[in-house]
């Protein structure tokens, strides 16, 4: 998940791949993970929810387990990774009001992590708070992230077009690469935000766009995919165009920041 919250420690298993393996091959289901590891380490807390891949049915070989902790003994958030029955446990501590720093955060850079574990979790553990707090986050995912203002839209269509000039020129293969990586960044922070919609980060880039529209995510995973094989910028150059167009298009001549009136 992302890293909104203060990372307390780290614990390391070591081990080889073949003794990892027998011991994935081996280990308790997420939720009675889940359940021995809050017995274990959080008994008290009031609830607790497990989140992420493995609730969603997306789950791989090297996914962990995302537990949510709410426990109003605990007097400042944070989080914690660690190994526990074999797992990989990324758990995030909040007492009962701490985690609406974190929501409202999460709100304003349009990147709801907290609410999403929130929402789809399973219940793990309950005193009777967990439904409001599911509300709270559900309500937030449900409105969407501020309206850009115009200002706002501008500023970023400069900054993809000075991103898109620079793809355009460059020549050399290696720059040519990372500046194709910040175009596709900027280009899905543009699509959504225009759109009211929430953005993400790494995997998430893709699986924000799919939620808002799976065609023109193939589309913009297409051309980024077609210039990272052959190095053919053309689909790249027409694509941003394309989310560029409904709000004005290109902008160079005219933009400033700072300037007085």
């Amino acid at each position: 998940m992302d890293d909104i919250h203060n990372t307390r420690s780290i614990t390391y298993s070591a081990g080889t791949s073949s003794e990892l393996g027998k011991a994935l091959a081996n280990r308790l289901s997420p939720i009675e993970a889940a359940r021995k590891f809050i017995h274990c380490h959080f008994p008290i807390c009031h609830a607790a929810i497990l989140a992420g891949s493995v609730i969603r049915g997306e789950a791989t070989e090297t996914s962990d387990l995302d537990i949510v902790i709410f426990d109003k003994h605990i007097d400042r958030s944070y989080r914690e990774s660690l190994i526990y029955l074999d797992w990989p446990i990324e758990v995030f501590v909040h007492n009962l009001s701490s985690y609406k720093k974190f929501f409202d955060i999460d709100y304003k850079r349009a990147r709801p992590t907290l609410q999403r574990m929130v929402s789809e979790g399973i219940v793990i553990k309950d005193s009777d708070i967990i439904i409001q707090i599911k509300q709270e986050a559900n309500e937030i995912l449900s409105t969407g992230p501020e309206r850009w203002s115009e200002e706002t839209i501008m500023m970023k269509r400069y900054f993809i077009t000075d991103a898109l000039d620079d793809f355009i020129g460059c020549s050399n293969r290696f720059e040519a690469i990372f500046i194709a990586n910040k175009l596709a960044e900027l280009v899905h922070e543009f699509v959504l935000r225009t759109n009211r919609q929430w953005i993400g980060t790494s995997k998430w880039i893709v699986r924000s766009l799919n939620h808002f529209d799976k065609s023109f995510t193939k589309d913009y995973v297409e051309a980024f995919d077609l210039f990272y094989q052959t190095n053919n910028k053309e689909k790249v150059i027409a694509l941003v165009e394309s989310v560029l167009l409904p709000s004005g298009g290109r902008l160079f001549s005219g933009f400033s920041i700072g300037k007085n009136k």
